[in-house]
């Protein structure tokens, strides 16, 4: 059976362009927020009674433009669970090379507790600099793109720029996946201790910290915590997760084998933010990597494919609604971050439909455009995503009625996998 989540992107609605930079910066407009935010309950109500695995939102900062104001992923979960009864909460997610990773843990653990068990975690690289520079200067880190994964079209970079790109690129990996690590240890262990260039824990490493309740500690606090001298030389993250060891992990990733391969080592969940081609060959690679660690997975199990969605009655009221809702986000957003993006300013609609990312026309239509490609990538999951409040949500509500009803039943009869267990621990 296919695991539906619905991740939601606020964005701050305009009538169009002229109107975004009229309020400009529409990012700080408070009233419109306001409706944004408390249109999502309409949303993540909607999910439950629909039977949806999950519902997720982003990390993103300093959106002035309005297109992405989604700072504090883990708020907006605590308060979904309260509206809901069954769906998942959880992130797609936390952009680990510009976070605190105790920090990170310990707000996951308390949702995981006020959810009881009911949320999952997600992780991501950044590859927005506005914010990823800024927030993770402390840890040396800058976006990236993973510039050896999607290049531009005919207009590759010069030498020295690519030297520069990659470099940034390694950097935010070693800082990724070692902000990962901490997260995990903290999850799992009593106390944890950690010495490299980003994190001495705790700090000084060298020395320890001296501590004024070091007896008490030493009684009463974790093992090893305290050492003979009276120093804290151990670390003991509270509390610990409600889920025994920790809610599961996604991993977004739109152009990296290597973070595919993480995944399949790790047991993580992949998030494919890419068209069919290459997340059909992510997933080969995802499986490989599974088996090698000692998992074996049917093709597409443990895996998520992103695709935008426009569902209608008609052909012509799907291309609309693109029209309305999608076409101004991709051209201004989308396509600044991956100019493997076509646009042609004649056929912006169709510029949309053909990047490869979204489903888009009638019922009968995205059913089939669906079931083309999870016959070439059975993804266990499918990550729905709309730029709601851009698009309002009675039309989000409609369009996930509408797939509930006439897509899942068709991709649930390419996702039974045998033995399905909830996504591994990691």
């Amino acid at each position: 059976m296919i695991k539906p989540i619905l991740q939601i992107v606020p964005m701050m609605p305009s009538a169009g362009e002229e109107e975004r930079t009229a309020l400009r910066p529409l990012g700080r407009n408070a009233e419109r927020y306001q409706e944004v935010l408390r249109g999502t309950a309409e949303l993540v109500r909607a999910a439950d009674r629909l039977g949806f695995w999950g519902v997720s939102t982003i990390e993103h900062h300093f959106h002035s433009e309005g297109y992405e104001v989604g700072p504090q992923p883990a708020l907006l979960d605590a308060w979904w669970a309260t509206l809901t009864e069954r769906v998942r909460v959880g992130q797609l997610g936390y952009a680990m090379s510009s976070q605190n990773p105790i920090r990170v843990a310990e707000e996951t653990a308390v949702l995981d507790h006020l959810t009881r068990g009911r949320c999952f975690v997600g992780f991501s690289r950044g590859s927005q600099a506005r914010w990823t520079n800024v927030l993770g200067q402390h840890l040396g880190a800058r976006a990236t793109l993973s510039p050896r994964g999607v290049p531009g079209p005919n207009d590759g970079p010069a030498p020295a720029d690519m030297a520069r790109r990659l470099a940034d690129d390694a950097a935010n990996r070693r800082i990724f996946e070692e902000q990962i690590d901490i997260v995990l240890r903290a999850w799992r262990d009593e106390s944890i201790e950690h010495d490299s260039h980003l994190w001495q824990i705790p700090y000084p490493h060298a020395t320890g910290i001296d501590w004024l309740m070091s007896g008490v500690t030493a009684r009463m606090g974790a093992r090893g915590e305290v050492d003979d001298a009276g120093r804290v030389r151990r670390i003991s993250v509270v509390p610990a997760p409600y889920t025994r060891p920790h809610p599961p992990v996604f991993v977004a990733s739109n152009a990296s084998l290597e973070t595919v391969a993480y995944c399949g080592q790790r047991g993580f969940v992949p998030v494919y933010f890419a068209g069919i081609g290459r997340a059909e060959l992510f997933g080969r690679a995802y499986v490989e990597q599974a088996r090698l660690a000692g998992r074996d997975l049917a093709p597409g199990q443990s895996q998520a494919l992103v695709r935008w969605m426009q569902i209608a009655e008609t052909e012509a009221e799907a291309r609309a609604a693109v029209a309305a809702y999608d076409v101004e986000i991709y051209r201004n957003l989308y396509r600044p971050f991956a100019r493997f993006l076509a646009y042609d300013p004649a056929a912006p609609e169709q510029s949309v439909i053909d990047s490869g990312l979204w489903m888009a026309g009638s019922v009968e239509q995205v059913r089939d455009q669906f079931v083309r490609q999870w016959k070439e990538l059975p993804a266990e999951y499918v990550v729905l995503n709309f730029h709601y409040a851009q698009m309002p949500s009675a039309a989000v509500i409609r369009s996930l009625e509408l797939f509930v009803e006439h897509v899942k039943p068709a991709l649930d009869e390419l996702t039974e996998y045998s033995g399905v267990a909830e996504p591994a621990a990691g």
